[in-house]
């Protein structure tokens, strides 16, 4: 189930936070293609921010082609499936480089060591990965 949570002193503005969490879901497995999200108004509602700022991450979403809009029918996990091999490899950089630079930046302004920064997002690789498998055996254990 989604859960999300909004920190108004995260620095983060809170449109990014919900498409972080949002993108976090589906990678987790938490969120799976063909999963319907709630409604722009009920998330807002839930949230107590702007329905505005709903649509905004839902938008953004739907470009990057991690949700679709069905008219009339709601919003869900695209299928996802589809859209890896689909992207050029380019578009991919294009959509990371910011992250790794952001990250880059910080790990810098800390004084943090290149190989230990390796370490960190392979760790984080490894748990996400982790967190999968999990989510995907819970799934099955289910249907069963």
């Amino acid at each position: 189930m989604l859960s999300l949570r909004i920190s108004a002193s995260s620095g983060v503005p809170v449109y990014l936070q919900l498409e972080q969490q949002i993108k976090h879901a589906i990678a987790s497995g938490v969120l799976c293609a063909g999963d319907p999200l709630p409604s722009t108004r009920r998330t807002a509602a839930d949230l107590r921010i702007n329905p505005n700022t709903v649509a905004r991450a839902f938008q953004n979403l739907e470009r990057e082609g991690v949700i679709r809009t069905v008219p009339g029918g709601g919003t869900f996990v695209a299928n996802l499936a589809a859209l890896g091999p689909g992207l050029l490899k380019a578009e991919k950089l294009r959509r990371l480089r910011p992250l790794a630079t952001q990250l880059a930046v910080e790990a810098s302004q800390l004084r943090f060591a290149p190989a230990d920064l390796h370490k960190l997002l392979e760790s984080a690789l490894h748990e996400l990965e982790k967190s999968r498998r999990t989510h995907t055996s819970d799934d099955t254990k289910g249907d069963q």
